[in-house]
């Protein structure tokens, strides 16, 4: 149960248009009743005492604009019950959910049985651009938009490019986004990591650059001859790709892959979970464009792109297991890790990209701190613990791909937990 909260002097970002700055705020059972002055009397009439701020830090909640749910009522690894409680003990406010699942979100019988789940983390479905998922035939894009779809997307790699242009076309989407994942499953054929030095010393077969470079290649000019449809690029993972953005006449909105900012495949063990991610994991070069990427505005968000898995597909080898990895938990932590302390980054930009752009990208309101709202973190980046699937807040899910590992910095608690 969220506690009441007194700091007198506590690190506050309040929205994407205000600065980190240090003063009082007052939260009383789990909502947000005063700042500064008012704080202090407030308190005190309250009789709440206050408690050490040091250096954490009261933020608006985290959004991601994309993941998959596969079984959302029944699934062993994750539900949507499960997700919702694993998402807002990690200080996620509002979760994109991708249309891949095991009744694909086509129809928009699909979309309204997940939309009467009730809850404060609000849950954003992408409907199916494709029939089924299989890139052949279109949806019926227009009844999925009317009846509470996010956008439209796609499965993770790009589909018939004829087919996205009879859909630009049609644009029965208008201004809702669509979603496409520059991939081609053929080029990338059984390769595991981005071909590089790296990939051929682990001996991983490689997954060539071409197999992002082209379809994105594609994807670009579609963007530029139809420029009123609002494309989005999913997961974006070489510093090929990033160049091209950045010099398009037409840029979209693009995400990365958290992972693909924490690590590369220079830093991991032929043992490590996180190998196996989809688009696959790049060099140590990839890793810095995509970082300037984001710093410099060419890429929009990050995402947590979680798949969940059970042990028995987490235990096979990695060239074989089901491609992702899970753990919301631990994408604010290492991500301040990478980007805070050892990149420089200030809270305002890394907020940026994992709040305000990922709001931006699914065409939603932007979070923020606002006096009676329940709508925010608390993180502390010098709380140290190791992750471990005992956890409450965790599912069965085990491709977490820092288990039993020391962390630093923990999400201590946020106004959406019930």
């Amino acid at each position: 149960m969220t506690k009441n909260y007194f700091f007198k002097d506590i690190q506050i970002l309040e929205g994407s248009r205000s600065n980190l700055k240090r003063k009082a705020v007052l939260i009383k059972n789990g909502v947000i009743k005063s700042f500064g002055k008012e704080a202090h009397q407030n308190a005190e009439s309250y009789g709440i005492m206050p408690q050490k701020s040091k250096n954490i830090l009261l933020a608006p909640c985290l959004v991601d604009p994309h993941s998959f749910l596969e079984s959302p009522f029944n699934g062993k690894e994750e539900n949507i019950y499960s997700l919702i409680q694993k998402a807002s003990f990690a200080g996620y406010g509002q979760l994109g959910i991708l249309p891949r699942s095991n009744l694909w979100r086509d129809q928009i019988e699909s979309i309204i049985s997940l939309k009467s789940v009730k809850s404060e983390v609000l849950i954003h479905l992408w409907g199916g651009l494709s029939q089924g998922g299989k890139g052949i035939s279109l949806s019926k894009h227009s009844n999925l938009l009317q009846n509470g779809a996010v956008g439209l997307a796609d499965d993770d790699y790009t589909p018939s490019i004829e087919l996205l242009k009879q859909g630009f076309m049609l644009g029965e989407m208008k201004n809702f986004p669509v979603l496409i994942a520059a991939r081609d499953v053929s080029l990338q054929a059984e390769g595991m990591s981005r071909q590089s030095v790296e990939t051929l010393r682990a001996g991983w077969a490689p997954d060539p650059i071409e197999s992002e470079i082209l379809p994105l290649t594609q994807l670009l000019e579609l963007q530029k001859k139809y420029p009123e449809i609002a494309l989005r690029l999913m997961n974006i993972s070489t510093s090929e790709g990033v160049a091209m953005i950045r010099k398009a006449e037409h840029k979209p909105m693009a995400t990365v892959l958290w992972w693909h900012l924490v690590t590369d495949n220079s830093k991991l063990s032929p043992f490590d979970i996180g190998w196996s991610v989809t688009p696959s994991l790049g060099s140590p070069k990839d890793r810095e464009s995509l970082i300037e990427g984001l710093e410099h505005n060419v890429l929009t968000a990050i995402s947590v792109h979680s798949t969940p898995t059970d042990d028995s597909e987490t235990r096979l080898p990695a060239n074989k297991r089901k491609k992702g990895i899970s753990g919301y938990e631990l994408v604010l932590p290492l991500l301040w890790d990478r980007l805070v302390r050892e990149s420089g980054w200030g809270v305002e930009k890394l907020w940026e990209k994992i709040s305000f752009g990922p709001s931006q990208l699914l065409n939603q309101s932007e979070e923020k701190l606002s006096l009676e709202s329940n709508r925010w973190l608390l993180f502390d980046p010098d709380k140290e613990w190791v992750q471990s699937n005992e956890e409450k807040q965790l599912t069965t899910a085990t491709n977490q791909p820092t288990i039993e590992k020391k962390i630093c910095g923990k999400v201590i608690d946020c106004g959406l937990i019930n």
